[in-house]
């Protein structure tokens, strides 16, 4: 057997391995010895199946279709995430499809987390995306609060 075939025959050995192993275990993980964030809203690992398609989804803001913003950050983050389920559904997804969120929050403090985690729970119940808050001074809009991007894969 040529060098090539063997490393060929050895490359679809593995892809069958972790494809396998990707379809037997959750898509969202918390590994042992690391932190366990299930309780604010998000998972460390999360798996994209192979062969699947990835949406990016810019920025979802407070604002709904009227362009007015609550000067309430709770009001914001719902309706961002109102905005986030309408981008969804454009592309045919569904929450659990989410793979990564990124959260901008404008002065960012501990006391805006549970907000945070209540609307992430509502939204993806236990198929938690991986999440990264990022505190910022300020967004692309006056009064603007709160700002969600996601990745997603598509079927």
């Amino acid at each position: 057997m040529s060098r090539a075939l063997r490393h060929l025959i050895k490359g679809l050995i593995i892809m069958t391995i972790a494809s396998s192993a990707a379809s037997a275990n959750e898509l969202n993980i918390n590994p042992p010895g690391l932190f366990d964030p299930t309780a604010f809203g998000y998972s460390q690992v999360v798996i994209a199946p192979g062969g699947s398609r990835i949406a990016y989804i810019s920025g979802q803001g407070g604002a709904g279709s009227d362009r007015v913003l609550s000067p309430d950050f709770a009001t914001q983050v719902a309706q961002a995430y109102a905005n986030l389920g309408v981008a969804l559904d454009g592309v045919g997804a569904k929450p659990n499809q989410v793979i990564k969120l990124t959260v901008y929050v404008v002065d960012h403090d501990p006391s805006k987390l549970g907000v945070l985690t209540e609307q992430v729970v509502k939204m993806f119940g236990a198929a938690l995306p991986a999440q990264t808050l990022v505190p910022v001074p300020r967004l692309a809009l006056d009064g603007m609060l709160f700002e969600v991007d996601a990745v997603v894969v598509v079927e």
